[in-house]
Formats: C-alpha cells, structure tokens, sequence
C-alpha cells in the first residue's frame, strides 16, 4: 500500500497505539513512527519490540514535524498533553485522538490546536481487557469501526487522509457528530462495562460463595463480565467522568428495565420473560449477522491462542 502519512506520532504507548503501529508498519501505510509515554519501561519496550523509531521523554519532543499526531492517552490526561504539544505541531498536520468520549475531548484538546493544524476526533471501537505496549497486534483493528467526530468546517480532503488509514488498516469508518457519539456509546460499551465491574463486585462481596467457588465455577455469562471488568482502570474511571449525562441517562433506564424483569420473576409471569429474552436474542443475532462477532460457542477467543483476539472487545 502507498504510504498516507510520512510520519506518525504516537502520544502514550498502549494497547491501541502499539496496535496502530504494528498495522501501519505491516502495511507500509507509513514512512516513520515515533512514540512518547511517560513510562521509561514503556519507552524501552516499544523500542524492544520495534514498533517504533524512536521514542521520546517528552511529548513536545515526539511531535516534532509529524503529519499525523495520536492522542492515546487517557480522557483526563487530554489537556494536558494538548497544551503541552500545541507550540510545537507542524503546520498542516493533523491531530486525531482515540478517546471513547468526544465531547469531553473536544472540549480539553481544540483550545490548544493552534491556527493551521487540524484537530479530528476519532475513535476506534476495538481492543482486549489487555493493556501496554507488549498488548498490540496488527489485526485489531480488522472489521471493526472507527468514528470520527470533525467538527462543522474541518478539512474536508484532512478527514478523508485520516479516513483512509483507518480504513487501511481494517477498519470500517463512520462519521458522527459528538454528543450522538457519547450517547451511542454510553448504551453499547460504557453502560455494559460499568454493569460488568457492578457483578463482578457483587459475586465478590456474597460471602456465602467462597473465592474457589467463583473462579472454579464460573459460567459464560460470569467469565466474560470478569474478562470485561479486567480492563484498565485509569481509563475506565475517565471515560464514566468525561461521559457522566449519557451514562446516567442510560444507567436510569437500564434500572427501569431491571425493575420491571424483578417484577415479571416475582409475579411468575413467564410471557414477559419469554418476549422480553427473544427480542434480546434477535440483537444478538444482528450483531452477529453484522460480522461484529461470531456465533462459535467460545465467542471465537478460543481460536486466538495469545488470548487477544479482536473478539475481545473493550471499547
């Protein structure tokens, strides 16, 4: 493939960015790869494992002369870093990010984008409980979505560059405007994990069931909620910060539907239950049909021997 941008910078070394470098270095979609993190580990690792050229002390440092900077850091680390980089970003370059929540990105990173340099909020709905740089894989991004979230005005020739090496590194690409982002997501990923780590809580906190028993027990629906609530913290705390109305929002009626299903089981009313799992099922199955998972009765990990299949999703 021709080369999209000469050189990427990549601001924080994890899972999404390592993945990113990986799929752009394989597929010959850039000339040059640069990195910061604030971990020295971290740095040595990405220089170990040779998804980078060069790796940075400082986040100044990496931008230098880039086309193409990413922000993978986390939501509550965003103005910092943006200030930090702002005097120093190439004329004409592009700023992307890949942030779960957009609007309280936008709100942290465009007040430090100076004049000339456009700023496209993106993010990538894929990834694995893993994070750190050793967690990256070429393929991650294969068949998954990436939206971004220009604001009005923005460049429009800019946006389809960066469209075109998300979409060369496998993903599908979406636009969107940004609070219907957080919303849409605040139902298919935010809400779910913060009901993933609510479980996980409370299997931990029923002492009748001894720790040997959950882990030796530990059914599907159980396991993938442990697998869910596994991902990074840091980040996690700052996506439920950074999105609090669209979580709440669907938080209270997640509670509405959770009240009304307790009602059906203490009545007995099996009819409810029954219609209420069958119109669950068919999502499930238009998921499925939409090639964003797979219907083999492992959820398909069992095929991905490292235990990173993109299956894995943490959004």
């Amino acid at each position: 493939m021709a080369v999209i941008y000469e050189k990427v910078a990549l601001i924080g070394l994890g899972l999404i960015a390592s993945s990113m470098a990986h799929a752009m270095r394989q597929r010959g979609l850039v000339a040059t790869v640069v990195g910061h993190a604030k971990s020295a580990e971290t740095r040595a690792a990405a220089m170990e494992l040779g998804f980078c050229d060069a790796v940075f002390e400082t986040a100044a440092e990496a931008v230098a002369g880039a086309d193409l900077v990413v922000l993978a850091v986390p939501v509550g680390v965003m103005a910092q870093v943006a200030a930090e980089i702002g005097p120093h970003l190439k004329p004409g370059a592009t700023v992307t990010d890949v942030g779960s929540v957009k609007q309280a990105v936008i709100d942290a990173v465009a007040p430090h984008i100076p004049e000339g340099v456009h700023f496209i909020p993106g993010h990538p709905i894929a990834g694995t409980e893993h994070s750190g740089p050793r967690s990256g894989f070429a393929t991650l991004f294969e068949n998954r979505w990436w939206l971004l979230t220009p604001s009005e005005g923005t460049d429009a020739t800019q946006v389809a560059r960066l469209r075109a090496l998300c979409e060369a590194m496998g993903a599908n690409v979406d636009e969107m405007d940004a609070p219907h982002h957080d919303l849409v997501l605040a139902v298919t990923s935010h809400t779910p994990h913060l009901i993933a780590y609510t479980m996980v809580g409370v299997a931990d906190d029923l002492r009748r069931v001894t720790d040997s028993e959950i882990i030796k027990y530990s059914a599907a629906g159980f396991r993938d909620f442990t697998r869910i609530a596994a991902s990074d913290p840091t980040m996690w705390r700052d996506v439920f910060l950074n999105n609090k109305d669209a979580t709440l929002e669907i938080l209270g009626r997640f509670t509405e539907e959770l009240f009304a299903l307790q009602r059906a089981i203490r009545k007995g009313d099996g009819a409810h239950l029954h219609d209420y799992f069958s119109r669950t099922r068919a999502i499930r199955r238009g998921i499925i049909q939409a090639g964003q998972d797979t219907a083999a009765s492992d959820f398909g990990r069992g095929a991905v021997a490292s235990g990173r299949g993109a299956d894995e999703k943490k959004q």
